[in-house]
């Protein structure tokens, strides 16, 4: 994943015309080049990313030591102030020592998207 517009700088400024990942093949796909090096770890808000409801780690990257483990995608769907966990996903991801690989598949429906950062 590479785009610029995947990158959580990115805004969207029409709700009209998302980019999402939901009929995105389960695979293993790593951030990089205009996307980032990673998935943020922190809430990311909403029409960032190419999409309305970008979706972002909630928890750490794991050490090489951690091997492959299972994380949660959040979704910032909700339309209020308050950023919670609303929309979800679980995932797999691995720290390759030098960059970071997620296993992901489609998204729970459009106007989803998965984010990347250059964020610690």
């Amino acid at each position: 994943m590479n785009s610029a517009d995947r990158k959580d700088t990115y805004e969207i400024s029409d709700w009209n015309f998302p980019l999402c990942d939901n009929g995105l093949p389960e695979a293993w796909y790593r951030f990089e080049g205009d996307a980032g090096t990673r998935m943020p770890t922190t809430y990311v808000d909403r029409r960032k990313c190419g999409t309305n409801f970008p979706g972002w780690l909630n928890g750490t990257h794991p050490t090489v030591a951690d091997g492959e483990v299972i994380r949660e995608v959040c979704f910032s769907i909700m339309f209020s102030d308050y950023h919670d966990c609303i929309g979800h996903k679980l995932i797999k991801v691995k720290n390759c020592s030098s960059y970071y690989v997620y296993k992901l598949g489609g998204t729970p429906g459009c106007d989803l998207r998965y984010c990347g950062t250059d964020s610690p």
